[in-house]
């Protein structure tokens, strides 16, 4: 018994033993040889066939007592054996790494923890000091407590002003020449000798930064001169105004000063500053201009405008600048803002958030200039067609004031928008307080004209570079341009000959002569004549010049300028060229946007809670690993369109209607300039894909309200006259948020109403840039994962109450939401998915 019992126990400690439970209820005990046996064939073969199971026990002997199946069971126990100790051994190191990696996690939170308690202790000392200092300068140490010493404002406290000027210098003085930002080589922008200085752009700082220092062969009191003039330097300034002024000590002057920025696009509200600028000298004769924002509302815009600005903050910033020995002056530039990016579009938001851009619209911008002018100054440029350097930087000047005005619209200029009900990709704003001589000191010139009407859009390129597409649109006019529009606004330029419709028929051989007038020092910018052929078609008529002529400004060519704008504006002239000639600026300004990766968890996460709808992605099966790559290759830019027409005021409605057909045709063309520009290997994309002017909108407002009748058994509007065109007036106008995402693995919205732009706080533009998950909060999403099944089977499903999120982070809260198929006109195919949110409102 006991010899039983050992041979037992060895069998089992080396794990010989298996116990098999057979139909009849019997176990099969296996010897140590048998498992030897059983584990060479294992070995070689871990799920052998009925065959070889039985040849197996015919060549082992020891075996010959074993049943087949008996056989077959052993090897699907050992499979399962092998499985669970392989699953074992990889939760072992699995569990290796978290406790490994929480580890890391413990000591770096203690080390946080450490850390935040020196920040307490060491900001409790320096509020004791500041206390300490401030009851010893100041009797009532309660009202210099409680009151912020930027709020200081005042005029009539020149010592509390002057206290934040030596702040603002210190501040200012530590960014230029120190280390009080982290500073990095601004991409593109090498040094070197034929470098127009030295650019750097903040790599993690609160606000936006950039830097710049150069050599300049100008004295340090004119270089100051011309960078307090901002507008004639800074082409986003719209305006800047001094309201006081007092002196200073070391001949320094301190001023608190209003400044207006135009908005670069159609989809962002205007900045404005209202800030402290502080000019000194320093003792070893460097000049400094130095400037901040102050607290409080201070001076603000005309009250006709104040919707169409948003109060922006300066940090910090100025114009250090050294005179050196051998003559000229070396200049250190500091800009630091907070734009507020928060006010935009989610797509916008990369553009007020970038350094290079602040770095190439204003502190390069600023040493071009200073050069330019030293330039001028010391007969190094030499001009075309007999102009002064200054008359054809006036127009340039012009050029670019008139189309950022065109873009913004400011109501205290006089500009309303024509019938816009928000439904319409192309905005028509119109001014007729002011002809087209409010350009002009020519009192005399086109008096006459009703007013100015502006129709300009807004839409998003993704992979087409913003230098090559304005190379062929300047090169290549004929491909977009419609030459008898700009006979038209030619026409009005000579008086007696304005009209519309049926001007003199001319005949434009689609060929154009660029005459340049001059350039900036780095070839950035470029000012040229066009002129565009045209024969007359009236016999009597027959030898005389119909050429048209356009004045041009052409910027942003260079494919290696990291962050800068690229621009083609343009305006007819008279063929006299006068320099005080009217100037009525059209154009393309292509912005380009930082590429934004995407955060791995978030990305991680759409694709867990949103897979269900990856097999129902319509077109080719995509790899979506490639794809996840080869976006951060992805360029995305801003193209703004505005064209500017004059007119009369009883042909106000038909130049309306002969300006928006054009800019539609404009854009169409672009779109095609595009597709064929991009680069190979990416795909381009023009935006927004679905406008409500456009008849992909139309279409697919029938869809969906057929869709919604299909699926629900019910109309979406209660009236039955809705029929044609007005479906999509009434779909964009309906109370509800009806928001259209596509059927992807990562969903993106590609439609809203209004309403549902308006729950979003997002624009047409940038909605194809949201995601449905972003919406939903977490709740949310589990509902609506757990009913798309039956959204996907019966075509619509219903979802309860909940909380949404919009672009701006806040909560939007709604009674019920409808999901729904939107099927296309043969009803077997899904083009895409509707959420109608209904009650909804911020919570």
């Amino acid at each position: 018994m006991a010899m039983v019992m050992a041979q037992q126990q060895r069998e089992s400690s080396s794990g010989s033993i298996n116990k098999h439970q057979l139909d009849s209820g019997k176990y099969v005990r296996y010897t140590a040889e048998q498992v030897e046996a059983l584990e060479r064939v294992y070995a070689e073969c871990p799920k052998p066939s009925s065959l070889r199971r039985q040849q197996l026990i015919r060549e082992c002997p020891i075996l010959s007592n074993i049943e087949p199946k008996q056989i077959k069971v052993w090897f699907q126990n050992r499979r399962c054996r092998e499985k669970q100790r392989k699953e074992a051994s990889r939760l072992s190191t699995v569990n290796r790494k978290l406790t490994a990696m929480n580890k890391l996690l413990m000591e770096e939170n203690d080390r946080l923890q450490k850390q935040v308690s020196q920040l307490v202790c060491e900001n409790g000392y320096m509020r004791q000091q500041l206390q300490t200092a401030t009851a010893a300068t100041d009797g009532s140490c309660d009202s210099a407590v409680t009151t912020p010493q930027h709020s200081l404002r005042d005029a009539n406290n020149p010592a509390g002003l002057l206290s934040i000027a030596e702040e603002t210098l210190a501040e200012f003085l530590s960014k230029a020449t120190g280390t009080a930002v982290d500073w990095v080589q601004m991409p593109g922008m090498k040094p070197g000798p034929d470098s127009v200085g030295i650019f750097a752009i903040s790599q993690s700082c609160s606000g936006v930064a950039a830097r710049a220092c150069g050599l300049v062969s100008l004295e340090p009191t004119k270089i100051a001169e011309i960078l307090k003039d901002r507008p004639s330097w800074f082409r986003d300034c719209r305006s800047l105004e001094v309201f006081t002024m007092f002196p200073a000590g070391n001949a320094g002057t301190i001023e608190l000063v209003y400044t207006q920025a135009y908005a670069p696009t159609t989809l962002a509200p205007a900045r404005d500053f209202w800030t402290l600028r502080y000019t000194t000298s320093l003792d070893n004769g460097s000049l400094v201009v130095c400037e901040r924002s102050l607290s409080g509302s201070g001076a603000g815009p005309n009250p006709a405008a104040v919707t169409q600005f948003v109060r922006a903050e300066m940090l910090p910033s100025g114009y250090l600048i050294r005179p050196c020995d051998g003559g000229g002056s070396i200049i250190h530039i500091v800009d630091h803002l907070n734009l507020e990016a928060w006010s935009v579009p989610e797509v916008l938001r990369p553009l007020y958030e970038s350094s290079k851009v602040v770095a190439q619209r204003m502190t390069i911008a600023a040493l071009r200039y200073i050069r330019q002018i030293a330039q001028e100054t010391s007969g190094e440029v030499v001009y075309g067609l007999g102009r002064q350097p200054a008359v054809l930087r006036t127009f340039s000047q012009r050029l670019s004031r008139g189309f950022n005005d065109a873009i913004n619209g400011f109501n205290d200029d006089g500009w309303s928008l024509m019938n816009c009900d928000g439904a319409e990709d192309v905005i028509i704003a119109v001014n007729s307080t002011k002809g087209l001589n409010a350009t002009s000191n020519n009192a005399n010139s086109l008096s006459f004209l009703g007013g100015i009407l502006c129709a300009k859009a807004s839409m998003l390129l993704q992979n087409v570079p913003p230098a090559v597409l304005v190379r062929f649109l300047r090169e290549h006019r004929s491909e977009w341009a419609d030459f008898n529009v700009d006979a038209y606004s030619a026409a009005s330029l000579k008086a007696g000959s304005f009209a519309y419709p049926g001007m003199r028929p001319t005949r434009f051989t689609g060929s154009q002569i660029i005459m340049p007038l001059g350039h900036t020092i780095e070839h950035e910018e470029l000012l040229e004549v066009i002129r565009l052929e045209g024969h007359s078609l009236a016999q009597e008529d027959a030898f005389v010049s119909r050429d048209i002529h356009l004045l041009q400004i052409c910027s942003g060519v260079d494919e290696n300028a990291v962050g800068a704008c690229s621009e083609l504006v343009f305006a007819p002239i008279d063929e006299m060229f006068p320099d005080d000639g009217p100037l009525l600026p059209s154009g393309f300004r292509i912005i380009p946007l930082d590429s934004k990766t995407p955060d791995t968890q978030d990305t991680l996460t759409t694709h867990r809670t949103l897979d269900l709808t990856s097999s129902l992605e319509v077109g080719p099966v995509t790899n979506h690993a490639a794809g996840d790559s080869s976006s951060c290759q992805n360029t995305r830019s801003v193209l703004t369109i505005a064209f500017q027409f004059p007119f009369e005021s009883n042909l106000q409605d038909n130049v309306a209607t002969m300006a928006r057909q054009y800019v539609r045709s404009v854009i169409s063309s672009v779109q095609r300039v595009a597709m064929a520009i991009t680069p190979s290997g990416l795909s381009p994309t023009v935006g927004p894909k679905l406008s409500p002017g456009s008849p992909e909108a139309l279409t697919l407002a029938h869809w969906i309200c057929q869709s919604y009748s299909f699926h629900l058994g019910a109309e979406l509007f209660r009236s039955d006259s809705v029929v044609g065109d007005s479906v999509l007036k009434h779909l964009w106008h309906h109370q509800d948020a009806i928001l259209c995402c596509s059927l992807k693995s990562l969903p993106v919205f590609i439609f809203a109403n209004q309403a549902g732009l308006d729950m979003l706080e997002t624009t047409l533009v940038a909605l194809q840039d949201i995601s449905l998950d972003k919406i939903f909060d977490e709740s949310g999403r589990k509902s609506l994962c757990a009913d798309f099944a039956k959204l996907m089977q019966q075509g619509f499903t219903y979802l309860p109450a909940g909380i949404c999120m919009s672009t701006m982070g806040r909560h939007v809260s709604y009674e019920q939401a409808v999901a729904w198929k939107v099927l296309a006109a043969e009803e077997n195919t899904v083009h895409c998915l509707a959420f109608s949110f209904v009650n909804w409102s911020f919570v």
